[in-house]
């Protein structure tokens, strides 16, 4: 079987894109709001009007292209499913071959301070013997990975193109793996379906083969001092019922709203930034106006809106097939980051029996957008989980 050719690939928007969202920004029509300064009911009009001023007055989308645009970007076709990824070759004496897996409303960018760190630490202060080969794709469907017009995409079949990719397109007979959110999943799914191939995971979400198997979670599989997480409450969790039920139940729907208005996808995405992120109610604290906007342009101007959650449909909507019944589930060696104000918080124990734990860390603030958010904390957690599997 050939092996697909990769094409090198840069980020360059149409400036008619650029003047047609300029021209929607003006054209926003706002719904009238009241008593919701406190975001009770959503996003507040006050604030979303603050972030398409900025959108359409200040916003640079040339200077967020030539950032991206400093690390090596390529697509490739597997078999009439476009993906788009990052490959940033390590310096160092072996560099380790890593795949980073973002989840939604995130982006590969979200990767952005971890790629240069992982790839060449010594230029940012590390020892180079803790150097990657960093691959960060984009989800299918998602922004540069399109256009997806494959039904059937979710968790299992990404975790198969991952596979793919790395060992028949790039080469990497084995390599690391790490993830959040949906790509945590598609991480565990790697180290299910795909342990021969996996040198070790990383995780910042506790994802599982199976979403089911979270109902097994015992009161009594919590230590001491994970106590406190049964009775702790979680503002973080706020909306993620709707937004589930929404993206696996109705995703074309709801893109079809998102798709004509760039007011309303912002809306959408940021609300759950805020909500999600470890900043104490106020999203600029972790994301400026500036980062926000540029995942929000991400998706806008790829119009891949209903391709990246109709994931969640293809994810969610069924258990994915075992491959085997041996226990754990994971075989290959599992780090687990766990940030305090993620979405969801599980016991020690209960991912004992998931995965084949070999670290867990407990981190001292962060939230669900862990590399984003906190990218030192990862980077430090990523070399030292991998550096005894070297």
């Amino acid at each position: 079987m050939p092996v697909p050719r990769v094409t090198p690939f840069e980020i360059r928007v149409d400036r008619s894109a650029l003047d047609d969202l300029a021209d929607r920004l003006a054209r926003t029509r706002f719904a009238d709001d009241f008593g919701n300064d406190d975001w009770r009911y959503g996003v507040p009009g006050g604030y979303l009007r603050a972030v398409v001023e900025h959108w359409r007055e200040r916003f640079d989308w040339r200077a967020q292209e030539a950032a991206m645009n400093r690390f090596a970007h390529f697509r490739v076709d597997l078999d009439g499913i476009p993906i788009h990824f990052v490959h940033e070759r390590g310096r160092g004496p072996a560099p380790m071959p890593l795949i980073l897996t973002h989840g939604w409303p995130w982006t590969f960018w979200d990767y952005e301070h971890l790629i240069g760190p992982l790839s060449d630490p010594a230029r940012f202060g590390g020892d180079p013997a803790d150097a990657f080969d960093v691959v960060v794709p984009s989800l299918p469907g998602t922004a540069f990975s399109s256009p997806l017009r494959t039904t059937g995409i979710g968790v299992a079949a990404t975790a198969e193109l991952w596979v793919r990719l790395m060992r028949d397109v790039l080469g990497y007979e084995r390599f690391a793996a790490g993830g959040g959110d949906s790509g945590a999943y598609v991480t565990a799914r790697l180290g299910h379906a795909y342990a021969p191939h996996l040198i070790g995971l990383h995780l910042n979400f506790p994802a599982t083969v199976a979403m089911g198997t979270l109902a097994s979670v015992r009161p009594d599989d919590y230590s001491p001092d994970e106590q406190h997480w049964l009775t702790e409450p979680g503002p973080q969790q706020r909306g993620t019922a709707a937004h589930m039920a929404v993206h696996t139940e109705d995703p074309q729907t709801l893109a079809w709203a998102m798709n004509d208005s760039p007011a309303g996808l912002a809306a959408w995405m940021i609300e759950r930034r805020r909500n999600w992120s470890d900043c104490g109610g106020d999203v600029e604290r972790r994301f400026s106006k500036d980062q926000l906007l540029t995942t929000v342009s991400l998706y806008w101007f790829t119009a891949t809106f209903h391709t990246s959650v109709r994931f969640y449909a293809e994810s969610f909507r069924a258990s994915w097939p075992l491959v085997h019944g041996r226990q754990p589930p994971v075989e290959v060696p599992t780090a687990i980051a766990v940030f305090p104000r993620e979405l969801l918080r599980v016991p020690r124990r209960f991912m004992a029996r998931q995965v084949n734990l070999a670290r867990w860390t407990v981190m001292p603030r962060g939230g669900h957008f862990a590399p984003a958010e906190e990218p030192e904390l990862m980077v430090d957690d990523l070399r030292a989980f991998f550096r005894d599997l070297r």
